[in-house]
């Protein structure tokens, strides 16, 4: 129903904050889907861990409470199955690898 915004902590933030370091960050939702993104795209694509959607924190049942997610309408590149794929709703767990 139109334009969706999220809001949350740039993930290069977050992991400088807790004195990570890393390649590559491996994800786990409750769905138990698993993905890998590497830690280049924090700072090159300002990935963040969305809180909200449109102001409001998201429940379980709509991708929350956590959801890595790349800002998609900012470069046409990132519309593409890689970078889908790393993104990861309903975030269950982060490892640093």
């Amino acid at each position: 129903d139109g334009p969706v915004t999220f809001s949350g902590v740039p993930m290069a933030e977050l992991l400088k904050q807790v004195g990570a370091s890393g390649k590559t960050i491996g994800v786990l939702a409750l769905n138990n889907y698993r993905t890998e993104i590497p830690i280049s795209d924090f700072e090159e694509y300002g990935v963040i861990l969305a809180t909200r959607k449109n102001g409001e924190y998201m429940p379980v049942s709509d991708k929350g409470p956590l959801f890595i997610i790349y800002p998609y309408d900012s470069d046409n590149e990132l519309k593409s199955e890689i970078y889908y794929s790393r993104s990861a709703w309903q975030v269950r767990s982060i490892t640093v690898e």
